[in-house]
């Protein structure tokens, strides 16, 4: 295993972390993987508040193998669930509960997309809050995770002496959220980078079209397309860890063995070259050539274009679960005070200006409603928002 020096902290983070959001629904097949991990070399263990039954899985297992100074945890105060500053409280003393620990290492904000979260928050008293938490040693890293456009992603970093951030990358949409500028923004500022959604939710190994499949077999046979896509991302020298949602010994094994030799600049210029004709395959796979670059962003009415284009694209190469799993994460839950889905357009027309790729925005989201908002929609979507806003 390699590891990566947090620079604020002086914390020596192993590149590749446990994700887990998605634990295999057998308890003793969780235990033994996180064990495996942990003497794999894994140290660092990404959960959240509304992961189900996360926290508290983690925290049996690691109590019970007496593993907890051994691991960094890092875990999420769900912001949009908080009304006051007394909410932050009351949810953090129940994930130390769950996590039977008496300290976060990383605690992060979940899921903020703009600046007015963030200030929402400062209003209800959250600085003052964290100042405490630190200075009690509760808290020891304060970060948030990232999903909304580039824009709001570089001021945020500039709104908060932050300690770490998480952001979703990969080399299927480099340049969708926070993106490659981002990456290299927070990097400046001399903040680790902690990479979520590595292989685009497991598109990247096991939705792969062929042609993309078997450019990566040529150039290697004896790797797995999932230890290309992270080999890329530790290729970079911003990257700090990245999450894998591991949920069979195999991935762990494939995984720990990449994590072996991860270093920057460890890909080859024949290596590195590989990616330009798979990421080229992977858009022609796409139903709308949308490369998630967010200059169409902000939309006026608050839809997310690329979020919505993704979760379509999605359907048409993971099937129909996956497809409506990422159009409710990444674009109609993304805002759930808003209306951010497709049927949300009032054909402005101010994105087409936008799109470097000319892509006709209006038109390719009604083909987006026609195949993502079916007549169950709505009241799906009402219960959802209910069920958040409780």
């Amino acid at each position: 295993m390699q590891y990566s020096i947090d620079p604020k902290s002086g914390n020596s983070l192993s590149v590749l972390g446990f994700g887990c959001m998605r634990f295999p629904l057998d308890r003793a097949k969780t235990e033994k993987l996180i064990v495996a991990a942990v003497r794999g070399g894994v140290n660092y263990f990404d959960t959240a508040y509304l992961y189900n039954n996360s926290e508290a899985t983690l925290g049996d297992i690691l109590h019970k193998h007496n593993l907890r100074n051994e691991v960094y945890i890092a875990t999420k105060l769900p912001h949009k669930k908080c009304r006051s500053g007394a909410d932050f409280e009351s949810r953090f003393r129940e994930q130390l509960v769950r996590l039977k620990t008496d300290y976060i290492d990383y605690y992060l904000i979940h899921n903020i997309s703009d600046l007015a979260s963030w200030r929402r928050l400062c209003d209800m008293g959250m600085e003052e809050w964290v100042a405490g938490k630190k200075a009690d040693g509760q808290i020891r890293q304060f970060g948030f995770s990232f999903h909304g456009a580039q824009n709001e992603f570089m001021q945020l970093l500039d709104a908060y002496d932050w300690d770490f951030c998480q952001i979703q990358y990969n080399y299927g949409d480099e340049n969708y959220q926070a993106g490659r500028a981002g990456l290299r923004r927070a990097h400046e500022k001399g903040l680790p980078v902690v990479i979520m959604e590595p292989l685009l939710g497991g598109k990247l190994a096991t939705g792969l079209p062929p042609k993309a499949r078997r450019l990566f077999q040529e150039a290697a046979a004896d790797r797995t397309v999932a230890s290309w896509a992270f080999r890329w991302l530790w290729n970079q020298p911003e990257v700090s860890v990245v999450l894998s949602g591991m949920n069979a010994p195999e991935q762990l094994e494939d995984n720990l063995r990449t994590a072996e030799t991860a270093a920057a600049g460890m890909l080859t210029e024949e290596e590195a070259a590989v990616f330009i004709p798979v990421t080229a395959a992977l858009r022609e796979s796409y139903r709308i050539p949308c490369t998630g670059c967010n200059y169409c962003m902000p939309c006026p009415n608050g839809v997310n274009i690329p979020g919505c284009f993704a979760g379509y694209n999605t359907y048409y190469t993971m099937g129909f679960t996956a497809g409506m799993i990422q159009y409710f994460t990444g674009a109609v839950m993304n805002h759930p005070d808003k209306q951010s889905h497709a049927g949300s357009c009032i054909h402005c027309g101010a994105c087409e200006n936008a799109c470097p790729q000319h892509i006709e925005i209006q038109q390719s989201l009604e083909v987006v409603v026609k195949r993502m908002e079916p007549f169950w929609f709505g009241p799906v979507l009402w219960i959802a928002r209910k069920i958040m806003a409780s």
